[in-house]
């Protein structure tokens, strides 16, 4: 293919952004022919036409670099803060592409940023996009490049935390990112020997949370680590978020339907401290002192792990063979050891959440995890 193509990154950071675009532009640059500009702080960079060669140059050494050489943000086309207003941005994007005279764009991101590709497909650009989070919940591809590493930064947290708890006879609580799925949690619980486990697709029971330590307290085992997802919530909260849906679902006014999303909203915002009331309750009914770690974004930082430049590099290197063919409209997704395009509009606004009979739910109820529900 001979031709030039655009390049961001959009939404969260995380590791393996780097790869994914050296993975890209050197397949593209080396194998295709292909020139490749670099547009900086997202969608947003489209807008303001700013941009960065992505020569070899620029691509050297970043292979093991954390965050993105060319910046991110969660701007989107449709709805971007300009100032003081917030404006539908995509007659100046398509006019920038066209600007350049690009025959494709590569927008490397995770949900949002499927969602955001495909508007930008059906206003007549050619995309593909490649699929990055470390909650590992895009639809359609096996895995997402910057899970394996989280999954490593939140074992060796775990591992760290449970000396301490061991050492002081306490609980430790520890918040992994993961606002609507569980992977994150669930792969991190398993691989440091959380006692408990909590996720958002898995509503959880606190008195079984509790009893659980207390059995193990009464076995002798004196302190426990619970891993919660930040999305996770009891079946009390969980009853409540289904009643709201159904509210908003059988409003027929704008008014109504408003007022049920101020109250949504409303719920979330209360929700952001939970951990922090489930570290208190647990401590009120099990007796044991009881310890909140956040997490928070060391998750997203640093240094990719080794499978997660593999899997960046191998994805990116697929984006330059799709490019070359003119196949646009797709995300390349993972598929075992290989990798294939799949029609965008089949992924975007979709979530990959835990499955309840998943192998690794299994798997943590076989060796004792709890998951807060007495199974």
């Amino acid at each position: 293919m001979s031709g030039q193509v655009g390049v961001l990154t959009s939404g969260g950071d995380c590791p393996g952004l780097n790869a994914a675009i050296r993975g890209v532009c050197r397949a593209g640059q080396d194998v295709h022919g292909i020139h490749f500009i670099g547009f900086m702080d997202g969608f947003r960079g489209l807008v303001q036409n700013r941009t960065m060669d992505l020569d070899s140059k620029k691509l050297s050494g970043i292979l093991t670099d954390g965050g993105t050489i060319l910046g991110t943000s969660r701007d989107k086309p449709h709805r971007m803060p300009m100032g003081d207003a917030v404006l539908d941005m995509t007659d100046a994007i398509v006019e920038t592409y066209n600007k350049h005279h690009l025959d494709a764009l590569v927008c490397i991101g995770g949900g949002g940023t499927q969602k955001n590709a495909l508007r930008l497909q059906e206003a007549g650009l050619n995309v593909v996009t490649l699929p990055k989070t470390i909650d590992n919940d895009v639809a359609g591809t096996d895995v997402s490049f910057g899970f394996d590493t989280a999954v490593g930064i939140a074992t060796e947290a775990i591992d760290r935390l449970h000396s301490t708890a061991m050492s002081h006879g306490r609980i430790i609580v520890v918040e992994v990112m993961g606002h609507r799925a569980g992977w994150l949690g669930l792969a991190a619980g398993i691989a440091g020997g959380a006692d408990v486990i909590l996720i958002p697709e898995i509503p959880y029971d606190l008195e079984l949370v509790a009893e659980a330590i207390r059995k193990r307290a009464r076995a002798g085992k004196t302190f426990s680590i619970v891993v919660v997802a930040e999305g996770a919530m009891s079946k009390q909260q969980a009853a409540m978020i289904d009643k709201l849906a159904k509210e908003k679902s059988k409003a027929k006014t704008k008014s109504q339907k408003a007022a049920v999303s101020k109250k949504l909203e409303a719920f979330h915002k209360q929700h952001i401290s939970h951990t922090v009331d489930l570290t208190r309750a647990l401590e009120e009914r099990t007796g044991l002192e009881s310890r909140l770690t956040i997490l928070g974004h060391l998750q997203r930082g640093g240094t990719p792990s080794a499978a997660d430049r593999v899997l960046a590099t191998r994805l990116g290197a697929s984006c330059a063979e799709v490019l070359a063919r003119k196949e646009y409209g797709v995300m390349i997704a993972a598929r075992g050891d290989g990798a294939e395009p799949v029609e965008l509009k089949t992924v975007a606004g979709k979530k990959k959440l835990v499955p309840l009979d998943h192998p690794l739910v299994k798997t943590a109820q076989e060796v004792g995890t709890s998951l807060g529900t007495g199974e």
